[in-house]
């Protein structure tokens, strides 16, 4: 249903701004409003487009701030098709910037007509759809469990900068937070990423800790590490250990 509507949405195109360049709506016959806004919508936040740029190629339309995490591999695909693209080719959506200023649709929540440009803001502090969001159905799991919930998993997804204290920085964060504030820093410090570690020492400072970052920590152990052997293997070796003390 909602991707009919998607469609149908799509293939109609908008009017032309009324006299004068004020908003107008959608004549008798058109697009319903809603299906309006769905035409303006990004299909990555499925949200009225905002900052709004196309990808040269394929032509598809997302939000800027939505794109960027697909500008940060080496051969970005676009997110709807797939298809590759050049990141220096992506440009601004002007067209569609004039076209939210030009159509008004009702809001969701109280039905007031809002230019879709706007739409964003006065959802957000529209008091009916807060309403209808808090009455919305909460998450539960399809099928009930018994069994528990670990409590005690290392974090191994994010780090707390040895400096300054910074939080929730993945690898690369880290790298380039050190890298752009702490380049002068003299102070040993343990690694954060190597301390979470099975083999991992808590204790142990780096007498070079940028130089350690920019060496050992470039790429994601995840990708490379199986911790469930490291973990075994770790264990392993402090049974040893302990016998031959014994």
């Amino acid at each position: 249903m909602f991707r009919s509507l998607l469609v149908s949405a799509a293939q109609q195109r908008p009017q032309a701004p009324g006299p004068g360049g004020t908003p107008r709506e959608q004549p008798p016959g058109g697009p319903a409003p809603d299906a309006l806004e769905a035409q303006f919508s990004c299909p990555i936040c499925l949200e009225v487009y905002h900052r709004a740029v196309r990808v040269a190629g394929c032509g598809h339309t997302f939000c800027g701030e939505c794109l960027q995490p697909c500008l940060q591999v080496p051969s970005p695909l676009c997110p709807l098709c797939r298809m590759p693209f050049d990141p220096k080719k992506v440009e601004k959506a002007s067209n569609v910037e004039k076209q939210l200023s030009s159509y008004k649709a009702p809001c969701r929540g109280c039905s007031k007509k809002v230019t879709l440009a706007k739409m964003r803001s006065h959802v957000s502090s529209c008091t009916k759809v807060q309403e209808q969001m808090a009455n919305c159905p909460k998450f539960a799991p399809v099928v009930p469990t018994s069994q528990p919930i670990p409590s005690n998993i290392p974090n191994r997804s994010t780090f707390v900068c040895p400096y300054c204290g910074a939080r929730n920085l993945d690898q690369q964060e880290l790298v380039k937070h050190c890298m752009e504030n702490h380049r002068n820093d003299p102070n040993k410090v343990v690694c954060p990423v190597c301390s979470a570690m099975p083999w991992g020492d808590p204790s142990y400072k780096s007498a070079n800790f940028l130089q350690h970052l920019l060496h050992r920590h470039k790429f994601s152990y995840d990708t490379f590490v199986d911790y469930n052997i490291d973990e075994e293997a770790a264990l392993q070796a402090a049974l040893a250990l302990s016998l031959s003390e014994n």
